[in-house]
């Protein structure tokens, strides 16, 4: 059995392992290969490519009844790609350029779907913060599992609607596809002579597989090293969830959104973050309500209050600083301020079911 010291080291090895750093570069290779492909499809394959690792851990601790966990590492996940990684993609595309410009009018519609995943937290946080519930307990599920349903029907028609919309937003303003690139991925191929992919679709396909049964093995021994590596290094476990983890585990994606932002391709940075964590937060934290449902587990969207004023704040102010369309290293800059203010926030935080 080891201590918590060993297990926290052993945490720490992970992060640098040379297999692990293989799996985060074939991950890089498959997001490269989505960008490729139209609009909508390669926003949507970007993602979930992105967001596999999220979803198999979450399925596995909620198998083992670590459902606060799941939340932990979800909202973690979310408040690293709409701060870190967005805001690093804003300030590295804006030293290379003074001001960039991406699709308006579809990153307003991502946001507002980020603001009605954050309303349906948001109602079962304040229904158990008040103490309001008409029957204590069974309420507040409910109501999670609806919101849940609602949310994912939700995102279901998004996606459907960018399907059938790949045109119209391909002449949408600046005549940019959002999460696609400005231009076609052949044609800056030959302008800029970069080389041509690394893997084809099907190498990619499988190469997917690979990663995701790579990532099923080292899930159990994640979540079973979390509590362990608090003890050792002396800080909350909300915090490493939150906070640590999701940096070590976005490497792909801040060098993905990096590259392009650079390249003055923003939307595609954008379809990394924003995309990530619109998946995330419309299907991925629904779907584990609905799963923990099924194995009989009383999983809802409480995230608790502390929690979820801190998400709510962060859609908020991304929002806000997405609605001109525009971005240049001094949005990056305030986004990063903003990611540093929440790890402070999280440091001195004891999260109550701890």
């Amino acid at each position: 059995m080891e201590s918590a010291d060993e297990t926290g080291i052993h945490v720490v090895d992970d992060i640098g392992d040379p297999e692990i750093r293989e799996v985060d570069a074939q991950q890089r290779r498959i997001q490269a290969f989505s960008v490729g492909l139209e609009g909508a499809v390669g926003g949507l394959l970007n993602a979930t490519f992105g967001n596999a690792t999220e979803l198999i851990i979450s399925i596995y601790a909620l198998r083992t009844g670590r459902i606060r966990v799941v939340q932990l590492s979800l909202l973690g996940s979310l408040l690293s790609n709409l701060l870190f990684v967005l805001g690093i993609a804003f300030f590295s595309g804006g030293i290379v350029r003074k001001e960039q410009v991406f699709n308006k009018a579809t990153a307003v519609v991502d946001s507002g779907l980020l603001l009605m995943a954050v309303m349906g937290l948001l109602f079962p946080a304040s229904l158990h913060s008040t103490g309001t519930e008409v029957h204590l307990g069974v309420s507040e599920l409910a109501l999670s599992r609806v919101s849940s349903c609602v949310l994912l029907l939700a995102y279901v028609a998004s996606i459907i609607f960018q399907l059938k919309n790949i045109k119209h937003l391909e002449g949408n303003q600046h005549g940019e596809i959002l999460y696609s690139g400005d231009q076609d991925p052949d044609q800056d191929q030959d302008e800029e002579g970069e080389a041509p992919p690394e893997i084809s679709k099907w190498e990619s396909v499988i190469w997917l597989g690979i990663t995701a049964a790579a990532i099923s093995i080292l899930s159990e021994y994640l979540v079973d090293a979390i509590e362990g590596t608090s003890l050792a290094w002396g800080v909350p476990v909300a915090f490493i969830s939150v906070i640590l983890l999701p940096i070590g585990g976005n490497t792909a994606a801040v060098t993905t959104s990096v590259m392009f932002a650079m390249k003055d391709k923003l939307d595609v940075s954008l379809g990394v973050a924003i995309g990530s964590s619109t998946q995330i937060s419309m299907f991925i934290i629904p779907f584990c309500v609905v799963v923990g449902w099924i194995f009989g587990r009383p999983v809802d969207l409480n995230f608790q209050l502390f929690e979820t004023a801190t998400l709510f704040m962060t859609v908020l102010f991304v929002a806000f600083m997405m609605q001109e369309g525009t971005s240049n290293y001094f949005k990056g800059l305030m986004l990063l301020f903003c990611y540093v203010l929440v790890a402070a926030s999280y440091f001195v935080h004891e999260d109550p079911s701890s």
